[in-house]
């Protein structure tokens, strides 16, 4: 396969008309640690931006920092938290869940669109994204947005880029907002609720006025090891549901008292501070009971999103259907199932089930055989495909962009 480096905008104009030319699809990685996510692609030539890493702007008194698609992840957010401050919708990190290195990127981030719990009060990627610059699927830069929280600039299409997978344009920088890190956080850790009892305390707790930043549920399981911040507290041997405030260090303090006086009727709460509550919450983010390296490692693993109310029924009815194991994110409204191997990973029954509550489930993790013969991502309703399919054509006509990576070709 063809690995084609990039140096700047310019390159990626050239690299990306020449690919028009000879109607050869483009891989566009960083530094490729999202490659097993999506259907299988076909192409011999991959589009590599690992060389676009450099920090083109930070200004910590504006909340923003303008980074190029390439530079790692990990940087940019030791970077950012050397002045106290995060992305707010807490990135996830796939390399646990994947099984691969630690090496994602800012385009990477942005272009799965992947955010971890804090998403139910600040929002997705998208949300923090305040601009972008862009190689069409026409080989012609654009910049779309800005550098300032107001755009007044026409349509928005830089929030297009977020969640689309590379399959719209290659990002070649973009400008993101970021938020002060919390003085402080305390999490409150219920004992023993069953996923429909555990749903309702997630959502008592959000319909609090306690500003809780964080709702998960972990059941109890006979599968997952004793995983990284949760050991301790529980799982696997006992489930735990998990609460989270956040703010300066008396607020937390007040609010997580007062919290666990609401919830008393589904238990007493232990209150765990500051590191110990970052530790459990950074496995929740990054989905560390499904980690390859564990007991799970070799099951597939499903994303499903669904209305919050409907996500304990849901995934205890998955799990004992299926001998499955499952854990809630987003107060429920975020379902991660590992089910047990077959070859179309269960589709079928996790799409109808998922259907009937008016969510959508996408596999993340999978053999490339099995990515081959389902649909990775949600099947849409025609009328939104062809809307979907209409807004690639305009920035990709020659569909030369991760050819076939969110859509599943149909043989002939």
């Amino acid at each position: 396969m063809d690995t084609l480096r990039v140096r700047d905008a310019k390159d990626v104009e050239q690299v990306v008309r020449a690919a028009i030319a000879s109607e050869q699809p483009l891989e566009i990685i960083g530094h490729g640690s999202k490659r097993l996510i999506g259907q299988p692609m076909a192409t011999n030539a991959l589009l590599d931006l690992s060389a676009l890493n450099a920090v083109t702007s930070y200004e910590p008194n504006e909340l923003i920092i303008t980074v190029q698609a390439g530079a790692p992840l990990a940087d940019v957010l030791s970077l950012i938290d050397s002045k106290n401050q995060q992305f707010a919708f807490e990135p996830i990190n796939t390399a646990r869940l994947m099984g691969t290195p630690n090496l994602g990127t800012i385009g990477g981030m942005i272009g799965a669109g992947l955010a971890g719990p804090r998403r139910i009060r600040a929002g997705g990627a998208r949300d923090h994204l305040l601009g972008a610059h862009a190689v069409s699927g026409f080989g012609d830069s654009f910049k779309a947005g800005g550098r300032v929280v107001k755009n007044v600039t026409g349509y928005d299409l830089c929030k297009l880029l977020a969640g689309s997978w590379g399959t719209l344009a290659v990002m070649t920088e973009v400008t993101l907002k970021v938020m002060p890190r919390p003085e402080s956080e305390r999490t409150l850790v219920l004992r023993g609720l069953d996923d429909v009892a555990a749903n309702r305390a997630m959502t008592a707790a959000l319909g609090s006025p306690f500003d809780v930043s964080g709702a998960a549920h972990v059941p109890k399981s006979a599968f997952q090891a004793a995983v990284n911040g949760l050991g301790d507290h529980g799982s696997p041997r006992e489930a735990v549901t998990l609460l989270r405030l956040e703010g300066i260090t008396a607020s937390a303090t007040h609010r997580a008292a007062a919290l666990a006086r609401l919830l008393a009727p589904f238990g007493t709460a232990e209150i765990v501070e500051d590191a110990a509550s970052a530790v459990i919450w950074s496995s929740v983010r990054d989905v560390q009971a499904f980690a390859a390296e564990g007991a799970l490692g070799a099951w597939p693993v499903w994303r499903i999103v669904c209305p919050p109310a409907s996500g304990g029924a849901l995934g205890e009815r998955l799990a004992r259907d299926t001998g499955g194991d499952v854990t809630y994110d987003w107060g429920g409204g975020l379902v991660w199932a590992a089910l047990p191997p077959k070859p179309d990973a269960q589709a079928a029954l996790v799409r109808q089930r998922v259907n009937a509550v008016g969510g959508h489930a996408m596999l993340v993790r999978a053999p490339e055989e099995v990515r081959r013969s389902v649909d990775v991502f949600h099947p849409q309703p025609s009328g939104l495909a062809a809307l979907g399919e209409r807004v690639r054509h305009g920035f990709d006509p020659k569909n030369i962009l991760n050819r076939g990576r969110m859509t599943r070709e149909t043989p002939l």
